[in-house]
This record gives C-alpha cells, sequence and structure tokens, in this order.
C-alpha cells in the first residue's frame, strides 16, 4: 500500500520538516546520532542532517526511500537510509541521542506496543524522544492518518506506555496542518518529548 501511495507524483507529505520537528529544534545538536522512524520521503531526515546530525533514517517503502535519498542529494547532506519492516526490525540498544517518530499510527495497539518498547530501547540513557502525531478526534477531521481510533493516540497512553521516562512535553491540542496533501487541514495532534534516565 505505501509503496502505491509513495508512487504518486511529487511528494505525499511535502519536502519542509514537520512542524512539530521545527519546534523541537533545541533538542537537536549537531553531532548527536539520530533515528528517524518510519521517515517516508525524507523529509524530516534532511532537516535533521541540516542541523548536522549524523541519521539513519527507516523505512519499509522503498518507493519512499528512493525518493529520500533524492531529496538528501538535492539538499547536499547525507543520511544514512535503510530498508525496514519495523514488525521484524532488531532496535540496537542504547544506540541513538535522538529518536524521531512523527505521524507513524499505520501501527495498531499491539505492534504499537512492540514499538514503543523499542524507541526506549534504542535511545542513550539521556536521549531524547520526540514522537507526535493523532488523537482519537483526527477522525472527525479527517485530514490525515488512518481512520482506525485504535491508532490513535492519547495522554493516558502515551503517560503509561512511556512511563520509564522523564516526560519533558506532553500536549494535545488542535491546528491547521499544511504538510503536503497527505496531511492538510485542521487536525487533532498530540505531542510528546521525554528523556531516557540516566
Amino acid at each position: 500500500m505505501w509503496n502505491e501511495r509513495y508512487a504518486e507524483p511529487g511528494f505525499l507529505f511535502g519536502t519542509e520538516p514537520a512542524q512539530f520537528l521545527l519546534e523541537q529544534e533545541k533538542w537537536l545538536r549537531s553531532g548527536q546520532k539520530a533515528l528517524a522512524v518510519a521517515d517516508g520521503e525524507g523529509r524530516n531526515s534532511v532537516y535533521l542532517a541540516q542541523r548536522g546530525l549524523e541519521v539513519k533514517a527507516i523505512d519499509s517503502s522503498q518507493v519512499a526511500l528512493e525518493k529520500a535519498k533524492g531529496l538528501a542529494k538535492t539538499n547536499n547532506v547525507e543520511v544514512n537510509h535503510q530498508f525496514a519492516d519495523l514488525e521484524n526490525w532488531n532496535w540496537e540498544p542504547q544506540a541513538y541521542d535522538l529518536v524521531v517518530a512523527i505521524f507513524i499510527q499505520f501501527a495498531g495497539p499491539e505492534f504499537r506496543k512492540r514499538i514503543f518498547a523499542g524507541l526506549q530501547k534504542t535511545l542513550r540513557p539521556g536521549g531524547i524522544l520526540l514522537l507526535h502525531g493523532y488523537t482519537p478526534k483526527q477522525i472527525e477531521y479527517g485530514t490525515g492518518g488512518p481512520p482506525f481510533v485504535e491508532n490513535m493516540y492519547t495522554k493516558e497512553m502515551l503517560q503509561t506506555d512511556f512511563a520509564n521516562m522523564e516526560i519533558l512535553r506532553l500536549t494535545a491540542y488542535e491546528r491547521v496542518v499544511d504538510e503536503g496533501r497527505g496531511h492538510s487541514g485542521m487536525s487533532a495532534l498530540i505531542d510528546l518529548v521525554a528523556r531516557k534516565p540516566t
């Protein structure tokens, strides 16, 4: 399905980084090792690389990865792109200073729990997780994301699933999103910024 969606002309979610990522600029430091999870066509990993981070970007769509490689080349940055089926992905322990997971709501509850555990496992002590997605109200808006309420995030869910981390920001809000034709219009959003304990 994702190969088909990404095969359409242009960039499904645009070429500019997610607004959420721009707003978390203070956590980005040159020289950090970063993992961009389900990075799609590369808009967020390119931004991280432009900020001087050493970035690995993973995705399950070969079509998206090829577009991402092209976007990195166009922007004269290096990103380590890797095909990853997250159902079978080996989360390297304590490998990254920063993990970025933006709109990864293709995962239902059981799969999501495994992904969330992996995000925490692969962070180094003191590392930062940037997680951004939709709340259940997004179903009403229909301006992005899957039409499955069980895939959406709530504050209570994230507090529980990341209880072992120091939560630095956890907020749900609504605003207009303009990130390509895939994310366009009023949206119900939620942000989590959390630090792995040292």
